[in-house]
């Protein structure tokens, strides 16, 4: 599987998503935001955590007009995968292939710790998982409680597109959510962080089971 991850400028888990694909067997290329196309042969595109262009104005928000955007937009489009972790998900939602937003946390500080997820959503992402399954996985930001009004909140729910929720809520998220699912479930934006708990070095391995059921589907298909 050929991987495609995204870098911006203060992007800071680029590297982190990249390993932890090459772990699970995939071919990944790191690709410079200024890039007008996806390389050729891309299956899957990683878009990471940190800090893109300082998150100013919105978090997300300048690198959503970047213009490899335009590019991961269309790979979407066109029923391409793509993977948005923290800083991932902000730009994802400001893109528009994902609805809603992230916020300010409920309690206006950055957060920093483990937490605990119940899986939910089937998707070729949550498939290395039961259903119901509660995992941990890091956490790293000061914008993720996410939003959306009520009627896109029941959609998501009655789609079964809600892929992760936090079991004990640490941000103010509505509903619980820490990740959703597009409509053709191949997109899926994720506050957690599965690439820092997909080595035995880092004390937890619940995210390498994300990247190898991904790789392995993707592989096979």
């Amino acid at each position: 599987m050929k991987t495609a991850v995204i870098v911006f400028p203060g992007s800071n888990c680029d590297r982190d998503m990249a390993v932890a694909f090459e772990a699970a067997g995939c071919d990944v290329e790191m690709v410079w935001h200024k890039d007008t196309a996806l390389p050729q042969g891309i299956d899957m595109v990683g878009v990471p955590g940190g800090f893109s262009f300082g998150d100013y104005l919105r978090c997300g928000a300048i690198a959503a007009n970047s213009p490899i955007c335009r590019a991961v937009v269309a790979h979407a489009e066109a029923g391409g995968y793509v993977l948005g972790v923290c800083n991932g998900f902000q730009v994802l939602a400001e893109t528009g292939l994902l609805p809603g937003a992230l916020l300010r946390n409920a309690g206006i500080k950055y957060i920093c710790r483990t937490v605990g997820l119940r899986v939910e959503g089937e998707s070729v992402y949550t498939q290395g998982y039961k259903a119901g399954e509660e995992i941990a996985l890091p956490i790293a930001h000061h914008d993720g409680n996410y939003f959306a009004d009520a009627a896109t909140l029941d959609t998501l729910e009655a789609e079964n597109r809600v892929a992760f929720r936090y079991t004990d809520n640490p941000n103010g998220s509505a509903r619980d959510i820490a990740g959703i699912l597009s409509p053709n479930r191949r997109v899926l934006g994720m506050m957690p962080h599965p690439e820092r708990a997909a080595d035995a070095a880092h004390g937890n391995t619940d995210g390498a089971r994300l990247f190898a059921h991904l790789t392995g589907v993707l592989q096979g298909a």
